[in-house]
């Protein structure tokens, strides 16, 4: 069995993917190079790039990313390359996220101009057990996480911690919102284990900042809760400063900034900002 070297089983598939031209131009190009990082990386599977290496992006997503049809956002382009390039090879995050960005924005530039919507896996909830504040799509444990930059050593999971999203009180997800708006974002969770949270904050992940980003705090404090209690934590906002797609996602800290549940994608919120 051939071994990856992120550790696990290479699977074998019956069909060979589309592999694009690296000759077939600015999408093409980046497509590909998109798939040698894949490959460099062990070739893992798009859903254990999710479940295990933390890609906040759905699997047909990060399938298309690598097709060479249609040039990813960038959303969708970041959490195809940093499980692979951070996690997995165990590059800087901040110079991956410069290079990547370099080539992305050359891409772009080079191409029609566009990226398709993200497709981000939409969550009715992070999952019990399976995940710390955010949404999973399988809600199983995963032994491997990946680093964190947020300050601090990751936390290891706490047996019986476990949260839910209730609802999203305001702007849910595909919201239009104005360039520039100021808005808050507030979520209604549920303390859904058998451990009480306290002291724990919602800690922004990158990009943190440009003009094709929404601004927020980094940090923002979660209210007390005890097991089965509910609570509201809200987010102010101002919209990108261009018409597009926005995505910010959260992961769950304590004030040190180590992860609770750090197996977890993270929860987000997205908007579409017209002009």
């Amino acid at each position: 069995m051939t071994i990856d070297q992120a550790g696990g089983p290479v699977r074998k598939r019956g069909r060979r993917a589309h592999r694009p031209d690296p000759d077939g131009g600015p999408v093409a190009g980046f497509a590909h190079a998109l798939l040698v990082l894949k490959e460099t990386a062990g070739d893992p599977s798009y859903d254990r790039m999710r479940t295990e290496f933390g890609a906040v992006a759905s699997k047909s997503a990060l399938a298309a990313a690598a097709r060479g049809v249609q040039l990813p956002s960038w959303e969708t382009t970041w959490e195809f390359v940093r499980p692979l390039a951070v996690t997995v090879l165990g590059g800087d995050e901040e110079q991956t996220r410069s290079e990547w960005r370099s080539r992305w924005l050359a891409a772009r530039q080079g191409g029609d101009g566009t990226a398709e919507p993200d497709g981000v896996p939409r969550r009715r909830g992070w999952l019990p057990a399976a995940v710390a504040v955010v949404v999973v799509a399988a809600g199983v444990v995963v032994a491997v996480s990946r680093p964190w930059s947020g300050g601090g050593e990751p936390s290891l999971p706490i047996e019986g911690d476990a949260s839910s999203l209730v609802a999203d009180v305001t702007y849910p997800d595909g919201s239009r919102v104005s360039v520039n708006q100021r808005f808050v974002k507030t979520w209604l969770l549920r303390n859904a284990g058998t451990v009480g949270w306290h002291g724990r904050f919602l800690q922004r992940l990158p990009p943190l900042d440009g003009l094709d980003v929404c601004h927020t705090e980094p940090r923002v404090p979660l209210p007390d809760a005890e097991p089965g209690a509910e609570v509201t934590v809200s987010v102010p906002v101002q919209a990108r400063g261009t018409p597009g797609p926005c995505q910010v996602f959260w992961k769950m800290v304590d004030a040190g900034g180590r992860l609770y549940l750090p197996q977890s994608s993270g929860i987000y919120f997205q908007v579409e900002v017209a002009g």
